[in-house]
């Protein structure tokens, strides 16, 4: 069974996200209340770094054991004893993929292994929902799409609960799911729907029931957060007993929306991923912006309430209709390079200490139907809004770095953005954000103005310019992927005006 294109033309290419770029195979989905946890597929060859590439040419259906960090997209992460366990859609480059949530664990987020799907089939309960309703197209009973999208991976207690996203050609008849187990591989058990959407004739509700997450507040509530184009993202409370919305049928209220040109929504908005940071002791949301292909980039909010109101880097309220900001990750290219497209719809979870990573799928330039798992360090500024590496994790080793250490040439970006409105059809620039030339000089200087000035304090580099702008990046080592090169310093931050900086020392 291929999903095409012709449908984008009657709901919007948020729902159908995966109809665009990949294809998906045909499977029974008979009820069944519990499924086998995964296989692992055997003991790994050798891992060398030098392994990863961008492309994967011939990594199908019979090599699926051997995908590690392919064929990812919109993962979820949780660390459980020494290993990760990431959760992502049904994908595949290129070839039909079976249905169920896939499987990769890793002691070290660089090397990962596939071990195989969280269900059986397509799960029964959200396949009944979706068929209970009648599609206008064939009048017959509606068929789900045959691919999960976008679970969402949470410990309560000692029990794993696993949510799911399972979608159809009607628009906004979808269903976030849930099944739990007693450890991060299953048996997983379908535990009931924790909230649909169906399809609304009459406009008054435009929710769309696709990419949830959950966060449990400070006082113990448990609070669901989805949503995909449409009206935005929407917020529910849930039974923290049975992990299923608090009122039944609930849908929620709406916490964020996107900006308009004239009357046209600016692009989509999904993918929402909440976490709460005691540091600041502040909730933060997560948004995907934009076509997954090309455009998607990463904006955030925060709020002293899971409840919101969740407020951009200006201060406004993010349920509005404007674009908001702070932008800490979007399509980027440095030199030598196809670049990254398509970085959003993230993952963001913490080590056992207190270091913060954030996990995507990328896509290179070169070929965009690639999905790589990427994930990358992530930091907080002094203000509290968290900032991401320019560069994927590669276990570095953390030495310090002296003012004497930073002096040299590197090459810096600025995460800018020209609003496109539209989606897939409309959005097929991914709109790179390209590197310039940056020098740090001995004496304090940049490039070859005297009057703009850098500093080292601890780890963040200050770059105070003579145009009224003033760069705080986050000095790191890490690896430079474009050039094979082990490490290098890495630089990553905020300017005056909350727009995301980024740099690499070249030589």
């Amino acid at each position: 069974m291929k999903f095409n294109n012709p449908l984008k033309n009657k709901i919007p290419a948020g729902i159908l996200f995966l109809a665009a770029i990949v294809t998906v195979s045909c499977s029974k989905d008979d009820p069944a209340a519990t499924v086998t946890p995964p296989v692992d597929g055997g003991t790994p060859a050798a891992f060398n770094i030098a392994s990863i590439t961008d492309t994967y040419p011939g990594y199908g259906p019979a090599t699926v054991y051997q995908w590690g960090y392919r064929n990812v997209h919109d993962p979820s992460i949780i660390k459980d004893g020494d290993t990760y366990y990431c959760y992502s859609t049904d994908v595949c480059y290129g070839a039909d993929i079976r249905p169920g949530i896939q499987v990769r664990k890793s002691t070290d987020l660089i090397k990962w292994d596939f071990v195989g799907w969280v269900f059986d089939q397509l799960p029964a309960m959200g396949s009944q929902y979706i068929r209970s309703f009648n599609n206008p197209r064939t009048n017959t009973s509606t068929q789900p799409f045959n691919s999960l999208w976008a679970p969402y991976i949470i410990k309560v207690g000692s029990e794993y609960r696993l949510y799911y996203s399972l979608s159809s050609e009607v628009g906004r008849l979808s269903v976030i799911g849930l099944a739990t187990a007693s450890t991060p591989l299953g048996p997983w058990t379908e535990r009931g729907l924790a909230v649909t959407s169906p399809p609304d004739t009459s406009g008054t509700t435009q929710t769309n029931a696709i990419d949830p997450t959950v966060v449990i507040d400070q006082s113990g509530k448990h609070w669901m957060y989805y949503g995909s184009a449409w009206d935005g993202i929407y917020m529910l409370e849930l039974n923290p007993d049975t992990g299923l919305a608090k009122s039944g049928g609930d849908k929620g209220v709406r916490v964020a929306q996107r900006g308009f040109t004239g009357n046209r929504i600016n692009g989509n908005i999904e993918g929402p991923e909440v976490i709460y940071n005691a540091q600041f002791n502040k909730y933060y949301l997560f948004i995907a912006y934009d076509w997954l292909q090309t455009k998607y980039n990463v904006r955030v909010g925060r709020s002293d309430s899971p409840q919101g109101p969740f407020l951009d880097y200006a201060g406004a309220d993010i349920n509005n209709n404007l674009d908001d900001s702070p932008m800490i990750l979007a399509p980027y290219k440095f030199n030598g390079h196809s670049g990254w497209q398509g970085v959003s719809h993230c993952a963001v979870f913490k080590d056992d200490g207190s270091q913060y990573f954030m996990a995507h799928q990328g896509r290179p330039g070169i070929d965009s139907y690639y999905m790589d798992l990427h994930v990358r360090p992530m930091y907080w500024t002094e203000e509290g809004w968290p900032i991401v590496s320019p560069e994927r994790y590669a276990g570095v080793e953390q030495t310090a770095i002296a003012t004497a250490d930073l002096v040299g040439n590197y090459e810096q970006i600025i995460l800018g953005y020209q609003v496109v409105p539209g989606y897939a059809a409309e959005q097929t620039d991914p709109n790179f954000q390209t590197s310039i030339a940056l020098k740090l000089n001995a004496d304090g200087s940049m490039n070859t103005d005297v009057a703009s000035r850098w500093t080292l304090t601890g780890s963040w580099l200050t770059l105070t310019w003579s145009n009224g702008f003033t760069d705080k990046l986050h000095v790191e080592r890490g690896r430079d992927w474009e050039n094979s090169k082990t490490s290098t310093i890495l630089l990553s931050g905020l300017n005056n005006s909350g727009t995301a900086i980024w740099g690499k020392k070249i030589d």
